[in-house]
């Protein structure tokens, strides 16, 4: 059996695991209820009523897609190593590091999957309140999938080393942090102080841009998306993705989990 036989074999397991968790349903169920009730939020308002309703409808998706990302993904290494069934899965010719890559891969299509059960959610609610739907609302999902395949790479790195509830606090304060990164980068470009400047440029180039794969906007109101800008957030992600999984490689294999 090739790396690539063992890895795939290592994320069958973590979707089968991951589809049986209680908590991945109830964020599911709750992002289906939120999605439905900008319908209602949506009638509060007289004016760009479906403009309303479908932002909700992508913001849900975002939040909770990512909710499930964090919080399911946090605990797969964790109770692998709890229950001690680690030691069973690596006394097999499987490596540290096609564990790791294994557990993000199911991890992440997991997720997908669920983005697609919340995208089809999204268009019923649509085409029933008469929203119009275009090609730009299935970019603006696309690139919420690209979003989630880092968030897990994140979720992943900091589960190798640390507990789940630090794991947790981390994921969300850097997802927080990635959507604020461009703010907070012209803030520190307007600053006089040079110090300020450079370290404000050395944040936004370490801490993920989040905003890169947000275009709700767009989506919502029927504004061009740049082609060149989705092939930069798909680099980005395939990019951020693969330095997140080596580095937490790279702990992972040093760990000891006596």
């Amino acid at each position: 059996m090739n790396s690539l036989s063992r890895i795939y074999a290592l994320a069958n397991n973590t979707f089968r695991e991951a589809i049986r968790n209680k908590l991945l349903y109830m964020l599911l169920g709750f992002s289906v209820v939120m999605i439905s009730s900008g319908v209602v939020l949506a009638t509060l308002s007289y004016v760009e009523v479906h403009e309303i309703l479908q932002d909700m409808g992508l913001a849900a998706i975002r939040f909770f897609s990512v909710g499930i990302a964090i919080f399911v993904g946090i605990g797969l290494i964790h109770n692998e190593v709890d229950r001690r069934t680690i030691f069973t899965i690596l006394s097999k010719p499987v490596s540290r590091n096609e564990f790791l890559v294994g557990k993000w891969a199911g991890l992440t299509f997991t997720v997908w999957l669920l983005l697609a059960l919340m995208a089809g959610a999204f268009a019923i609610v649509s085409l029933l309140a008469g929203a119009p739907l275009g090609l730009d609302h299935l970019v603006a999902i696309v690139l919420i999938g690209l979003e989630l395949m880092v968030v897990v790479a994140i979720a992943t790195f900091f589960s190798s080393f640390t507990t789940p509830m630090l794991a947790a606090l981390f994921s969300v304060g850097l997802w927080m942090i990635g959507h604020l990164s461009r703010d907070l980068h012209a803030l520190g470009q307007q600053s006089e102080v040079g110090t300020v400047t450079t370290m404000a440029n050395f944040v936004f180039l370490l801490m993920p841009d989040f905003e890169v794969f947000n275009k709700t906007l767009e989506a919502v109101h029927g504004l061009p998306i740049d082609s060149g800008e989705i092939g930069l957030a798909f680099v980005y992600a395939v990019g951020y993705t693969v330095c997140t999984l080596i580095l937490g490689a790279m702990i992972f294999s040093r760990r000891d989990f006596k």
